[in-house]
């Protein structure tokens, strides 16, 4: 069974044989999901047996995986990419047609089928404080912005409406430190996610927000096999683009990644740069031997990557090689 998961509504449908598919549409509600249930016993699929694949779409699918974990039904969350690559060239798109879609890709790809496992409740929390936080950053920063136009205006009302912008800040930065004071707290309160996150904050350049947005994006590193798996989801592994003698493009990163780690990543390349004389050793050479800086950074994030990963694999701190 494949579905489409949206804010006000969910589309489901069941792959029977002859590859035909039976079809309903219910509402994103607690009362829609036990109508759900009702349906897939209408149509006699028996929901211990039944495989259930949908998209992992954040916060929208968190009252149908609620009730269905509680069932202990076959649920299968995966990541949009991966479906829509395994997809191939699409023809028309409705939210009825992606089910059929989910659907069919879960059972193309069965054997490989990863069961839903809730997460912490921790997890659930940073996320949360960490949407909460990049809110009030974003803020801060157009009121910073703001601030400095107002700069140089010799006049009451510019004057009235600077010294509100300073107070504003202010005010925002203290609400950026006392959610900055809830995410150690949190982090602390689990041991297992406390060992992990000081794995990661052991590497060189890689702050507390890239280790918690880390940890939330990985389900705590369980979401991906190896290394090169997270560094393609990030963006930093280079796909050759190549074909036959004539077509010889160069290689490079993939649009389809995450955005926001991929940033929190070239800021901790950046820092490693400057503060791992391993690293920054690295950078200088290659920079020497002609490589395009970018590059090079690039290659950076992933050696961060594989770090991280190595340590949070071992259980182990990051050590200097001696």
């Amino acid at each position: 069974m494949g579905i489409d998961i949206s804010k006000e509504y969910f589309d489901a449908s069941i792959l029977v044989e002859n590859n035909e598919f039976s079809h309903n549409q219910f509402c994103n509600t607690k009362k829609g999901v036990k109508m759900f249930l009702k349906w897939i016993k209408g149509e006699h699929c028996p929901i211990e047996t039944t495989l259930i694949c949908m998209e992992h779409t954040g916060l929208y699918k968190n009252i149908l995986v609620d009730v269905l974990t509680s069932n202990q039904c076959n649920l299968w969350v995966e990541m949009a990419y991966r479906i829509i690559r395994s997809s191939g060239i699409q023809r028309g798109k409705n939210d009825k047609v992606d089910s059929a879609r989910i659907a069919q890709y879960a059972k193309k790809n069965q054997e490989e089928v990863k069961l839903f496992k809730c997460s912490k409740e921790v997890l659930d929390k940073i996320k949360g404080l960490l949407n909460l936080r990049e809110l009030n950053v974003s803020y801060k920063t157009a009121v910073q912005v703001n601030i400095q136009e107002l700069k140089g205006y010799n006049d009451p009302v510019y004057n009235l409406l600077s010294k509100s912008k300073k107070n504003a800040a202010k005010a925002v930065k203290k609400t950026i430190e006392d959610i900055d004071k809830q995410l150690e707290e949190l982090v602390k309160q689990d041991s297992e996610i406390s060992q992990v996150y000081n794995c990661i904050t052991s590497v060189k350049g890689v702050g507390s927000i890239t280790a918690l947005f880390l940890l939330c994006y990985t389900d705590s590193f369980t979401s991906f096999d190896s290394p090169r798996e997270l560094a393609s989801y990030c963006g930093v592994v280079p796909f050759e683009y190549t074909s036959g003698k004539s077509i010889r493009g160069k290689a490079k990163v993939h649009f389809m990644a995450n955005k926001k780690l991929k940033k929190l990543l070239h800021l901790c390349a950046l820092s490693s740069i400057r503060y791992d004389p391993e690293i920054k050793t690295y950078y200088e050479k290659k920079v020497e031997e002609g490589k395009h800086k970018m590059l090079v950074l690039n290659n950076v994030r992933n050696k961060l990557i594989h770090r991280i990963c190595s340590c949070v694999r071992n259980n182990k701190r990051y050590e200097v090689a001696a």
